[in-house]
């Protein structure tokens, strides 16, 4: 059972999705929230293995909970729920820990692979949708981290964050390369050394930046 910790300020929204996943036999709401302080009470007592954040919180924002959970050292899997005028918030979301984001207009099904992707060890991080970010740090002024020229990346590494970037864990890419996990687990780590980055989702949002996908 995957247990899921909502946080949403807006109560109908709230009471929605928690009933939608209440139809989900996989998945179990253990916990909500509806504002920063009280998910930042919530998470480290209901210990979920991912965490719905809305952006928009009374109290504290989504990326001040995210940072906040970050210095204390307990981030679970934490999925940004976003609408399309968010781009600094989802930025500096994923710069601060975030494992992925939705759009809270996608369907049942669409929500549950992101839960149970996140819970299974992947990222969800869409490089259409990134890359329209992308295009706007200059706007929204998120201090994205890329002091460096990363180093080339090979064909197969590139094949590899490809997969990532769609929220594949390291079983579903040997699976779909045909490779051993823990070969999956050595591209990996190089990718994420040559593009001097500490985690997967950064190295998709800098090779998104650089133009490597």
């Amino acid at each position: 059972m995957i247990r899921v910790c909502l946080v949403e300020d807006q109560t109908l929204v709230r009471q929605g999705i928690q009933t939608l996943l209440e139809l989900v036999d996989d998945i179990d709401v253990v916990a909500e929230a509806k504002d920063g302080d009280e998910a930042l009470r919530v998470i480290p007592q209901s210990r979920p293995d991912v965490v719905l954040l809305d952006m928009y919180l009374p109290k504290r924002n989504g990326l001040e909970v995210l940072r906040e959970l970050k210095r204390s050292e307990y981030l679970p899997p934490t999925l940004i729920l976003t609408t399309f005028d968010e781009d600094k918030f989802v930025l500096g979301g994923l710069q601060a820990g975030a494992k992925g984001y939705l759009l809270k207009d996608v369907s049942l099904d669409q929500l549950t692979n992101a839960i149970r992707t996140l819970a299974g060890g992947g990222t969800l991080v869409y490089p259409a949708i990134t890359q329209r970010l992308l295009d706007n740090l200059d706007r929204v002024q998120c201090d994205f981290p890329s002091t460096e020229v990363p180093e080339p990346l090979s064909g197969r590494e590139v094949e590899i964050l490809r997969l990532v970037a769609r929220g594949y864990n390291n079983r579903e890419i040997a699976d779909a390369l045909t490779i051993a996990e823990g070969t999956v687990k050595n591209y990996i780590s190089s990718i994420l050394s040559k593009m001097g980055v500490r985690d997967r989702t950064r190295a998709v949002l800098k090779a998104l930046e650089e133009g490597f996908l």
